[in-house]
């Protein structure tokens, strides 16, 4: 039987279930998000081809703001239409947003707690182990031919040890898959090696049954309408209502600005989310930003979460006529809001024409060559991760065009390294999912606190 509406395969009330339990394990930045789709969607359910999959978050990678939430939000959209990218979306980031309004929260009246900041002691080592099983299948993957593993390796150097800007990397890498894919075409074959062992199996469905939706003017203008109406409003109450020089307009356009220069992900904009926030707003004292971090770690969702974090704790300290509770959760809620609706617009708008272009071959080729870059940017995820979980200090050591941020040896956590080994275990050798991995850190790092070794 031939299928013509993935719905009839997958109900759409199965696809909701499944982004659900997406959600509750989205920890570890992008990296881990990936993981956690790849097995999910790719690996265990089978609802998309590996090559879709990486078609799709070569796309992703270039928009700005979270590329894992809108690689969620694109397959979402394949599966279901639009209906399935908003719930898809939606759910990725609604977990962390509650998590981390209910740690904002504690923060603000307690400070460090330490049973919380117990179980984090046991997350963040998993989470780098979920991080390192990313690096390691995404690389057997789509990293078929010496040429595009030199190209991973490149991203890595160039973003980890020389600092050059992610969309600079970016756009080199899709020249030069578009160069390879033009001249030396027998570079653009799949892996064959250690993760590419369920290529063998085709997804359940195929790839005409995926939603499709013709590209037009009529329908670029229809979401964008959508999209600047869905942003404009709440901005436009919070100027109305609280007044122009309020520190919740001041956060909704701020942060309005930002998602829509945030390429490369959350680290790329952090220095300056931080450097604003602390020297011009003064919504936080230095040093807090490491600790917002900290917290949007280890919670489920997009990094980029951490502006939630910085929103709420500036409107609590200075909420002008409202009540400091009031004034947090809304300008939390408001800061997401307007984080994560451009996410929305980018894709719906982009999704149909490279849709329609996947079968072009110079497209196709880029896409490769951003593939395997991503590859680079996710290896120097993990280690910028690992050097931060397993370490408390480090020290940058900048000589001519090389800058490197170096772990002081000296400063090493057995308990994270202990953990962290562990995960890798039940993960790699014992095939554990992410979510039981997670629950088992979070107890050990629990013990670990009780004992007083954290």
């Amino acid at each position: 039987m031939t299928v013509t509406d993935t719905r009839d395969v997958i109900p759409f009330r199965e696809a909701t279930r499944a982004w659900f339990a997406i959600s509750l394990q989205t920890f570890g930045g992008p990296a881990g998000q990936i993981a956690v789709m790849q097995r999910t969607l790719v690996d265990e359910k089978r609802w998309i081809g590996q090559k879709r999959f990486l078609h799709a978050l070569s796309y992703c990678t270039l928009l700005p703001g979270p590329e894992a939430q809108q690689l969620a939000i694109y397959v979402g959209w394949l599966l279901n239409g639009l209906r399935g990218g908003l719930v898809a979306g939606t759910l990725f980031v609604l977990p962390g947003v509650v998590a981390l309004l209910g740690l904002s929260a504690v923060y603000v009246t307690a400070g460090d707690s330490t049973v919380v900041t117990a179980v984090f002691a046991g997350l963040a080592p998993a989470v780098l182990a979920i991080v390192a099983q990313a690096v390691y299948k995404v690389a057997g993957r789509a990293l078929g031919h010496p040429a595009l593993w030199a190209l991973a390796v490149a991203a890595f150097v160039a973003l980890a040890v020389l600092g050059i800007g992610f969309p600079i990397v970016v756009g080199a890498a899709a020249l030069i898959g578009w160069a390879l894919g033009r001249w030396a075409p027998q570079t653009m074959r799949r892996a064959q090696g250690h993760g590419a062992e369920d290529d063998a199996k085709p997804p359940l469905i195929p790839d005409d049954a995926l939603h499709h939706e013709r590209p037009s003017r009529t329908y670029v203008l229809k979401v964008l309408a959508v999209g600047l109406v869905a942003w404009g409003i709440p901005v436009a109450l919070v100027v109305l209502l609280t007044g122009a020089e309020s520190i919740l307009t001041d956060q909704a356009l701020f942060f309005s600005g930002t998602a829509l220069v945030t390429f490369g992900g959350a680290y790329a904009v952090l220095a300056y989310v931080a450097q604003k926030a602390v020297e011009v707003y003064g919504w936080l004292a230095p040093g807090e930003m490491v600790r917002g971090l900290a917290l949007a770690e280890t919670t489920p969702g997009p990094l980029i979460m951490v502006v939630q974090f910085v929103a709420f704790v500036g409107a609590y300290r200075d909420p002008g006529a409202l009540d400091p509770w009031v004034a947090a959760i809304l300008a939390a809620l408001l800061t997401t809001w307007v984080t994560f609706v451009p996410c929305f617009v980018f894709v719906f708008v982009g999704a149909p024409f490279v849709e329609r272009l996947r079968g072009n071959h110079g497209l196709s080729a880029a896409l490769t060559g951003i593939t395997a870059a991503v590859v680079g940017v996710i290896a120097n995820l993990a280690v910028f991760f690992a050097v931060h979980t397993l370490f408390s200090e480090t020290r940058e050591v900048r000589t001519g065009p090389i800058s490197l941020e170096l772990p002081e040896l000296a400063s090493v956590k057995p308990v994270s390294v202990a953990i962290a080994v562990i995960a890798a275990f039940l993960l790699f050798r014992l095939k554990w999912s992410v979510l039981r991995t997670l629950g088992a850190c979070a107890a050990l790092g629990l013990l670990a606190g009780v004992a007083g070794l954290t």
